[in-house]
């Protein structure tokens, strides 16, 4: 089944160009060009992913993010000038699952449109599926489900994958770089904070332990470790 792709952007030669080579290469693309219609678009049900272009009249991308992340946890991409990390960061911490820098290559984007879809593709739901658990909190992988303290804690899909890694590696160091790997589906780039940024979102989420500590603590120059209490 081809996954549909929401590509929203006011640049109509550059959305020309990427719905040609999404198409070619098996996905099924609708187009938006301004903020409004990416945010009904991405709200309908209809895509399994949304592209959104950070620079756009009226509506930026960044704020039909945040319309969207009130309600729809559906992956999105944001596509970013380059060397803006003001505009990168700020996106991650709207709850963005990653960003492309501008200009991309067709090529790239659909790669890393294909590792999100990967990551975000839920399998059917089955009684007793197996479940990962560690201290107050439970997941259940096949399902893209987890509660902490039995109620539901609503996640990204990036954020559901960086928390599943730490689950199964719980009271031990991950390394940012496997962590990039596994949930970004790229490697680590030099002065990349985007693992920061949504490790920061997941543990604003999660509250701190009664002692006041965070669950997810920062290794200096090692990685992340999920504390079990």
């Amino acid at each position: 089944m081809k996954a549909h792709v929401l590509l929203v952007d006011d640049d109509i030669e550059l959305l020309e160009l990427l719905r040609d080579y999404l198409v070619r290469d098996g996905f099924d693309v609708a187009c938006a060009h301004d903020g409004p219609s990416g945010v009904t678009g991405a709200l309908s049900g209809q895509h399994d992913i949304v592209v959104l272009d950070v620079m756009m009249p009226g509506v930026s991308g960044l704020q039909a993010l945040a319309q969207i992340r009130a309600t729809s946890a559906l992956p999105v991409v944001m596509l970013t000038a380059r060397g803006d990390d003001t505009d990168r960061i700020v996106g991650l911490e709207l709850g963005a699952d990653d960003y492309v820098p501008k200009p991309c290559t067709p090529r790239e984007l659909a790669a890393r449109l294909r590792a999100i879809l990967k990551r975000s593709g839920s399998a059917p739901v089955m009684a007793g599926a197996q479940s990962i658990a560690a201290g107050a909190l439970t997941l259940w992988p096949a399902q893209r489900r987890v509660e902490f303290a039995g109620q539901p804690l609503e996640l990204t899909s990036t954020e559901f994958s960086l928390l599943e890694m730490l689950m199964r590696h719980a009271g031990s160091v991950v390394g940012k770089s496997d962590l990039s790997e596994q949930a970004l589906g790229r490697p680590l780039s030099r002065f990349d904070r985007s693992i920061d940024v949504h490790i920061s979102s997941i543990r604003h989420k999660l509250g701190a332990l009664p002692d006041g500590r965070s669950m997810i603590q920062t290794v200096i120059r090692r990685g992340y470790q999920l504390l079990v209490e």
